[in-house]
């Protein structure tokens, strides 16, 4: 089976990290992921200048141990500005999780996860391959 695309998944939960990749791999995606945001600026840049970018970048908001998502969002788009981040968070007020598109982000996800919800957001985001 093809990838339908690449994912960059930054969480500090081992275990979303490990859930969250099992669900995108049955789904059709390729997943690296990181536990902070200077782990997945660096995993970020080798890909991409190895000519091997992400599709899509999925950002926790909250890492209370390292760098969180909005200072990873603002660094990431500084390197790339085309780059397709989505932010995901348990707390839904946050003002990047009510309106993702007015800091530049392609989409938010609360948590907790339901296939259903990233299936469709995923689908809008990245385009079909073939």
């Amino acid at each position: 089976m093809t990838s339908k695309g690449k994912i960059l998944l930054m969480d500090d939960e081992q275990v979303i990290l490990e859930v969250t990749k099992e669900v995108l791999n049955f789904l059709g995606y390729e997943v690296v992921f990181a536990q902070e945001g200077a782990a997945a600026i660096g995993i970020f840049s080798r890909e991409r200048s190895a000519g091997r970018p992400f599709d899509l970048v999925m950002l926790d908001l909250s890492v209370p141990e390292g760098m969180g998502g909005q200072e990873t969002f603002e660094k990431l788009h500084a390197l790339d500005p085309s780059a397709k981040v989505i932010v995901s968070s348990g707390y839904t007020s946050e003002p990047m999780m009510t309106d993702p598109k007015k800091f530049g982000l392609a989409g938010a996800l609360a948590k907790p996860y339901r296939i259903a919800e990233i299936k469709t957001l995923l689908e809008t985001i990245i385009p079909k391959k073939g």
